[in-house]
């Protein structure tokens, strides 16, 4: 059987309509600022050694003295806004750019990090807000989600079991942060859709290389705590040693599967237009360009905006690059990401004709609240 030209057609991200700066926790939190060498975000993004080879430590160093690690602004959710409300903008939007209906999506990939409710993921919640009557389909790897249901996707249209695949991808980090904890410096909420389709011939996904990340499980986990009213409430953590494993792990994981992508593509890193790196701190964009040895004019880095937003990342580096003039039809283009505990994966594609869409409170012209 010969395999069709398939890949993103549409593409559309969605925010929270809070913008959190720093000011924020300055003002409502200043003995955690005051203290934050003491708390996690410290101990996760911190070294001792000033001369270290390590890329990862190197390109972090000049973020030491902040507290803040660089992050400037977060998107946070506000009353009535949940995983489930921005999903579903996302969702639409990338259905309408794709000049599309939901009657023509046969199958939906939801990868939602983490859920509004206890148990099963956001697919059927989803499915139900849209009116969709095919499959729906929850696939999570946590930070890596975009790149693992981009490859689902695309080897389900290249078999022809399905037409139009819709994945939508979603971070739900801060009511997931404890507001006590520095952790919810780096945490912002977004999300992500896109459409897989049929492309021009010689367009679309080319190669992709996954691999699990196995060595960073006892990393970051979730623990069950009860809040002052005696409500059950899940928070992040981060274990002991998480920074140092991040730190050795980052750019090994980093060149397998860049180097296995391409090479499944058919091509080098030299001939790769835009790099999308999801960049969970500030410096990380820094820390891909010079493991690979690429010019930074290649990429974009989005943490000054956003923060961390996790498996959103990809799909907001995509839309940006874009947006920006970055990327351009028939353009090379590499997506990079890794998931504690998940996986680290990369794709190479040849860029369509592909259409945009950004809808946030902040572009219908509304007024984004500010804290």
């Amino acid at each position: 059987m010969n395999l069709l030209p398939v890949g993103i057609r549409s593409l559309a991200v969605s925010f929270p309509s809070i913008i959190r700066t720093n000011d924020y926790y300055r003002e409502n939190y200043p003995e955690l600022v005051a203290q934050a060498e003491q708390k996690t975000l410290s101990k996760v993004f911190s070294t001792t050694n000033s001369d270290s080879s390590n890329e990862f430590d190197r390109e972090m160093l000049p973020y030491l003295a902040d507290p803040f690690r660089g992050t400037v602004e977060r998107r946070v959710f506000a009353p009535g806004e949940s995983a489930l409300t921005i999903s579903y903008q996302a969702a639409k939007d990338a259905i309408a750019a794709a000049k599309l209906t939901a009657e023509d999506i046969d199958l939906m990939l939801v990868g939602t990090i983490f859920t509004d409710q206890l148990g099963p993921g956001n697919a059927a919640f989803l499915a139900e807000k849209l009116g969709l009557q095919g499959a729906a389909w929850n696939l999570e790897s946590t930070c890596s989600s975009a790149v693992a249901a981009l490859q689902t996707a695309s080897a389900m249209v290249q078999t022809r079991q399905y037409h139009n695949v819709l994945v939508v991808i979603c971070t739900n980090y801060s009511p997931l942060t404890d507001p006590q904890d520095t952790l919810s410096f780096l945490s912002g909420d977004g999300a992500g859709a896109f459409v897989v389709s049929q492309l021009k011939p010689n367009q679309g996904v080319l190669g992709t290389k996954i691999l699990n990340t196995a060595c960073t499980c006892n990393t970051f986990y979730n623990e069950l705590v009860m809040d002052a009213e005696g409500k059950p409430h899940i928070y992040i953590r981060a274990a002991k040693g998480t920074g140092k494993i991040l730190s050795d792990t980052a750019t090994e994981f980093l060149k397998k599967c860049c180097d296995g992508a391409v090479k499944a593509a058919g091509v080098t890193l030299k001939d790769i237009d835009f790099f999308a790196f999801n960049t969970p701190t500030a410096w990380y964009a820094d820390v891909c360009a010079r493991a690979l040895g690429i010019s930074k004019e290649h990429t974009i880095n989005l943490n000054h905006l956003y923060a961390n937003i996790g498996p959103t990342f990809p799909l907001a580096n995509l839309y940006h690059g874009v947006e920006s003039g970055k990327i351009r039809e028939n353009d090379l283009v590499l997506v990079y990401t890794i998931g504690s505990v998940s996986n680290a994966g990369a794709c190479v594609m040849r860029w369509g004709d592909v259409s945009i869409s950004y809808q946030s409170s902040v572009n219908s012209k509304q007024v984004a609240i500010v804290r």
